[in-house]
């Protein structure tokens, strides 16, 4: 089996070493080459011809970013952006993942992270999937809605049967876990629900500490919704999207005839904290109110217990993302196994199938 060729892209000399020490180590995996800059990684990107690039941020000459754009217009190929914790690094990020990077990891302390090695299973695992990639979907990831920002499209414009609204009758909750590729199938989706689209939304994407605040401001601005990142105690309100903070596993309790969120710092669930089979399973004790929940593209398989527990509970429908709109199938996978999904939809398609399966459920 060869050998995932790595290039490594970092204006740090000890960090280019660093990385490609933790990578050497791994049997799967070679170095084919280190670059200090983006200028460096574009003219050693064909004549190393790596399978994955690793690609710092922050670097002078040319930076990750516009790095990252010139790698995806001309050879593509997929890139794990290493980025700091701050807003801005975060805010740096996210951008990324909209222009095509396949994902991040978080430096720990900062540009030059002597504890970079606390990440060293995390950088291997998205390197090893990274190599597996759909690279057309990565070149298609950036995406801007007809109607950015909140506009007054109604419900009853935006489905098939005007004379039905998908929030009326009993209680309603949307709930949508995701991972890698998450960011930019969580704008597809929610930039096409209407403004007045009630049923609420609570949202795992698995993401550390100091990025998922920035995740939700950037879906905010995009979506005709609200989007936010969810307050522990604070209730679950129609017309509102609530993202998980990283770090924190996100649940519901009752609050008399309301809803709750609930976080707490608890043990990780396969390696993740938030993890969407812990909101699955917390949802599925609230037998009063109907679920629909989307499993989309990610590693792994967060979200296919948690999948059961609903169904095993009550009133739910459930989508999952096809394959050919995944950025990495995994999740999506793993949820349609238990055999407990109703639709397989591409990511282009799951708005309108949310809003029919919230009129169905």
């Amino acid at each position: 089996m060869e050998k995932i060729k790595v290039l490594v892209v970092d204006d740090s000399a000890f960090m280019r070493k660093f990385i490609s020490e933790m990578i050497s180590e791994d049997e799967r995996m070679e170095v084919a080459g280190t670059a200090r800059n983006g200028r460096d990684a574009l003219d050693k990107l064909e004549k190393v011809s790596p399978d994955v690039i690793t690609l710092d941020v922050e670097m002078p000459i040319m930076d990750g970013l516009s790095a990252l754009e010139h790698i995806m217009a001309k050879h593509p190929v997929p890139c794990i952006m290493l980025s700091s914790t701050t807003k801005e690094g975060a805010d740096n990020t996210l951008t990324a993942i909209a222009k095509g990077a396949f994902d991040f990891v978080p430096k720990p302390s900062g540009s030059i992270s002597l504890d970079i090695s606390k990440v060293k299973g995390l950088l291997l695992e998205k390197i090893a999937a990274a190599s597996q990639a759909n690279i057309r979907i990565l070149c298609k990831q950036e995406f801007q809605p007809e109607a950015a920002g909140k506009s007054h499209l109604s419900a009853a414009e935006f489905t098939a049967n005007p004379a039905v609204n998908p929030s009326s009758g009993a209680r309603k909750i949307v709930c949508i876990g995701t991972s890698t590729g998450g960011p930019g199938a969580l704008q597809r989706v929610l930039a096409k629900l209407p403004g007045d689209f009630e049923t609420p939304i609570l949202i795992v994407q698995h993401m550390p500490k100091g990025f998922t605040g920035s995740l939700a401001a950037r879906l905010d601005s995009l979506c005709r919704i609200t989007v936010k990142e969810a307050e522990n105690g604070e209730i679950i309100r129609k017309g509102i999207a609530y993202i998980a903070p990283g770090g924190f596993h996100m649940k519901v309790k009752k609050a008399g005839r309301k809803l709750a969120v609930i976080l707490d710092e608890g043990e990780t669930r396969t390696g993740h904290r938030p993890s969407v089979d812990v909101l699955f399973e917390s949802l599925s004790e609230q037998t009063d109110h109907h679920k629909v929940a989307v499993v989309m593209t990610g590693m792994g398989s967060d979200g296919a217990k948690g999948l059961i527990a609903m169904k095993k509970s009550g009133s739910v429908r459930a989508i999952a993302e096809s394959s050919e709109s995944a950025v990495v199938f995994g999740m999506p996978k793993a949820a349609i196994a238990t055999k407990c999904v109703d639709r397989v939809e591409h990511v282009n398609d799951i708005a309108l199938a949310l809003i029919q399966a919230v009129k169905d459920v």
